[in-house]
């Protein structure tokens, strides 16, 4: 097994995984890639959207989580976008400021239309951004 950080396999990432999560990873993927060349980087606790610096992630909740939780109740997927301002959009499930400026918008994705043009334009300024 990799260790924390490592790059690691897409597949391996997904192993044992809702396969929703899988398929909403590749339309995040294809929307990311529609904006512009972004390097990916899978790890063991996430997939990392890049140019210069990071800029989106996408990462399984159920990693996170601990004790019993109904599995309907995660959504198989969740994007982080980071941006340097606070997107007021109710879509985002938690926006959190970790360093002056870095806003991180949490989406929980349980179907390919949670990523609507609104989302799509904020990744699009995140990506701006990083390179």
């Amino acid at each position: 097994m990799a260790a924390h950080g490592e790059p690691i396999p897409l597949e391996q990432y997904f192993e044992g995984s809702d396969p929703r999560a899988r398929a909403l990873f590749d339309v995040v993927r294809a929307a990311v890639l529609s904006i512009g060349d972004a390097e990916i980087r899978v790890t063991t606790s996430q997939i990392a959207f890049r140019r210069q610096r990071s800029f989106a992630w996408t990462w399984l909740p159920g990693q996170y989580l601990s004790g019993p939780v109904a599995p309907l109740a995660l959504a198989p997927l969740v994007l982080t976008v980071d941006l340097d301002r606070f997107d007021t959009s109710p879509r985002w499930k938690e926006v959190v400021e970790p360093t002056l400026n870095h806003f991180m918008h949490h989406l929980e994705l349980r179907r390919a239309t949670d990523l609507d043009p609104g989302v799509i334009d904020c990744v699009r300024e995140a990506w701006s951004r990083a390179g």
